[in-house]
């Protein structure tokens, strides 16, 4: 065993899961993605549909949305908002399938856990949180981005019109959506009932504000394109405030620390588990 993983032990079983997988290829933070095979791609689209929704800045945003499996009118389901990476960008609506969306799409998973996905697409040009990805630490920009000023409108519009169950909303993204989520738990404070920032990072003077959220926190330590001290900064700094946030941190692991996360059934048994104790 390395040094690092007996100081993680040290810290406790709750401050650190690690999880012994094979070592796999890193990626720059830019590259993370390519378009969805083919094959693929046809299953995936016929189940999230693509859609658009223009919000006060009257800027259009593309999303791709998955009902909840055998649906019914005056039920109100879980919905689970996606934040995609820096690679998914652009206006195709299709790309941003690449990653997480087949294992939301898991037949006996939507039986089990029957729920909406949206899948929103940032433009090119911006990003789900305005820090610099380069930097070991960053502060809270004043003001959300307007991609997830934008998600927000799109994720109230849809409980008021959607039979969102309020109570259950979560949210998870990676590597650039991981800064996404990160920045979403502190600006919509009570909002979220869980998150799952995966190779991302945030703002630790912000924790106070989701402190007792569930969290649960994914990141590879080799990753080289995201910085593995960005989440152990802000698992720290939520561990100091009395935090029950989960940690899981993948020995020899790259900037891919997501395909293990979201082929865990473990994952998904904790994710829709959670629920607001004010609703």
């Amino acid at each position: 065993m390395t040094q690092r993983y007996s100081a993680l032990k040290k810290m406790g079983s709750a401050m650190a899961i690690l999880v012994f997988i094979p070592i796999l290829t890193d990626l720059s933070m830019a590259q993370d993605f390519k378009a969805p095979a083919k094959t693929e791609s046809v299953e995936l689209t016929q189940l999230f549909e693509p859609r658009e929704f223009v919000g006060t800045n009257k800027v259009p945003l593309k999303y791709r949305l998955m009902k909840p499996i055998n649906y019914r009118p005056g039920k109100k389901y879980p919905l689970v908002l996606f934040l995609h990476g820096a690679g998914e960008r652009g206006d195709d609506n299709l790309i941003t399938l690449k990653h997480g969306a087949k294992d939301f799409a898991d037949a006996s998973r939507r039986e089990k856990y029957p729920c909406y996905v949206v899948v929103p697409q940032c433009p090119n040009d911006q990003k789900w949180s305005d820090v610099d990805w380069t930097l070991e630490t960053s502060s809270q920009p004043e003001t959300p981005s307007p991609s997830l000023a934008t998600v927000k409108e799109l994720l109230d519009e849809m409980v008021e019109t959607a039979g969102v169950d309020k109570s259950r909303i979560y949210l998870t993204g990676l590597s650039m959506g991981g800064y996404g989520t990160w920045d979403a738990i502190a600006r919509y404070e009570g909002y979220f009932a869980a998150a799952a920032p995966i190779c991302g990072g945030g703002d630790p003077k912000m924790v106070s504000k989701f402190s007792r959220l569930p969290i649960w926190c994914f990141h590879g330590d080799a990753d080289t394109a995201v910085k593995v001290v960005r989440s152990r900064e802000m698992i720290d700094a939520l561990k100091a405030v009395g935090s029950p946030a989960k940690y899981t941190e993948y020995p020899g692991v790259g900037h891919d620390s997501w395909s293990s996360t979201y082929s865990n059934p473990e994952f998904y048994q904790w994710l829709f588990a959670q629920q607001r104790a004010d609703n």
